[in-house]
């Protein structure tokens, strides 16, 4: 017997099915559902491989970005004064490098590596993701948003004389003034890269009677704030940003200067300054890092920033997998009910880069499965924090590719279950309760073969 086709509902039906889709409808007596998540598959990762086609030196350029990218930093390299772990590939590692975060959380044992004296916070676990914390408000009740670093070198090796207090998280955490956010995967961003503007732009005009009747809008992450004299590190050329949660860095190049500084406290060319000046807590040279100009490689002249670019900028795209539960058949009907369901509509399966004068990212298939917009997520995934020109409670389309094999989901990581991640797009205001409402009403059959089909991506 085949599904029936759901007419659009009305807002007001919509919103009072969605109200109980929200409150954990997987162990509601409300709505049951018997699919459940087939959980991270096995097998090879299909990931963390560079591009196969690249030229000898392009190879050389993506090994030096990867030794680089899994590199740990001490305070001796510019570590800190505070940071949120010591290398990129501990928190970018599962299932491969350039990937999100892994199952077991490297913060714990970083609070007192090396010495350190620091605390864990209540929010970080050994079983929980690797996590950032920002703060929503000021204390004078002002915007804030920026992250505010869990750990500090105090303690530590080659940190003779620091001595700094980590944030009252407590106080912040009772308060509700914390909002979390874990690694994006990197793989294939080099192909997102070079995604041409007007191709997101024709996207977002398309189906367009389809998107009206779900609700679904979205817009691009317009690099516009700093003409208007707002605060924005990416500039005002007008173009579209598209990597972070808010699509809120336009290059990998920024991307890497950002984290660099951000999440380890390494300070380079992009982001000169120290985010904590304290005198006595500054032990090498600033920026930490800089172009080697005295080097006799091309390769060795890159500062560490560049490499880290260069490392995702060639890092191969994840490879779906035939080998998750149901087989073919079912990854078959569940990429048909994703459709279905609206999801595809903004979970965009495919774009195509533009000429590139490297070959391996010219005019190739994009299948990221993401529009690359920021959405209105309404009430339930809204974290208060705007970024560039995403507000509170938009968050960009998160690229699907690689899905099946992610222990985290959301941009908080809030849950493992990827049922519950999707139920979780339901809220008031959010852009996606009419495709959730489809999604509802499938049979449980077709329920369980879209969650397969995501699983096998």
């Amino acid at each position: 017997m085949k599904s029936k086709v759901v007419a659009p509902l009305s807002v007001a039906a919509a919103v009072a099915v969605l109200f109980f889709a929200q409150v954990d409808v997987v162990s509601s007596q409300v709505l049951p559902i018997r699919a459940h998540d087939p959980g991270v598959r096995g097998g090879t990762s299909g990931a963390g491989a560079p591009f196969t086609d690249l030229t000898l030196n392009e190879a050389a350029f993506f090994g030096a970005g990867a030794v680089e990218f899994g590199d740990t930093e001490s305070v001796d390299d510019g570590l800190g004064p505070r940071m949120n772990l010591d290398s990129c590939g501990g928190c970018h590692i599962q299932p491969a490098l350039g990937g999100s975060s892994p199952r077991v959380n490297p913060q714990v044992a970083f609070a007192n590596q090396d010495g350190g004296t620091d605390q864990v916070p209540s929010f970080i676990s050994a079983n929980g993701p690797v996590r950032e914390a920002r703060f929503v408000k000021n204390p004078d009740g002002t915007p804030d948003g920026g992250v505010h670093a869990l750990f500090t070198i105090s303690g530590r090796t080659g940190a003779i004389g620091c001595t700094l207090a980590q944030p009252d998280f407590a106080t912040q955490v009772a308060n509700r003034n914390v909002i979390f956010r874990i690694p994006t995967p990197l793989f294939g961003t080099g192909l997102i890269e070079q995604i041409p503007d007007a191709a997101i732009v024709a996207n977002q005009g398309s189906n367009l009677a389809q998107k009206q009747a779900l609700g679904i809008g979205g817009r691009p992450n317009l690099i516009l704030r700093a003409i208007t004299g707002a605060t924005n590190n990416n500039g005002n050329d007008g173009t579209i940003a598209r990597f972070g949660w808010k699509a809120q860095n336009k290059s990998l190049l920024l991307f890497s200067g950002e984290a660099y500084n951000v999440e380890m406290g390494i300070t380079n060319e992009l982001f000169q300054t120290e985010r904590d000046e304290s005198k006595e807590c500054q032990f090498v040279n600033v920026p930490n890092t800089v172009t080697n100009t005295d080097a006799t490689t091309p390769v060795e002249v890159l500062s560490a920033i560049e490499k880290f670019s260069f490392f995702m900028r060639f890092l191969d795209a994840p490879t779906p997998s035939p080998d998750t539960p149901g087989g073919a058949v079912s990854i078959a009907n569940g990429k048909q009910k994703f459709s279905d369901a609206g999801c595809a509509l903004c979970h965009t399966p495919s774009f195509t880069t533009a000429k590139s004068m490297v070959a391996a990212l010219s005019e190739k298939p994009v299948n990221l499965y993401s529009d690359l917009l920021v959405h209105n997520m309404g009430s339930g995934l809204a974290d208060g924090v705007s970024q560039g020109e995403a507000g509170p409670q938009e968050f960009r389309s998160a690229p699907l590719w690689g899905l099946g094999q992610r222990v985290f989901f959301l941009h908080d990581g809030r849950t493992s279950d990827l049922l519950q991640a999707i139920l979780a797009h339901a809220g008031i205001g959010s852009e996606a309760n009419g495709a959730i409402l489809r999604f509802l009403l499938l049979r449980d059959s077709d329920k369980q073969d879209l969650l397969n089909f995501l699983r096998s991506l």
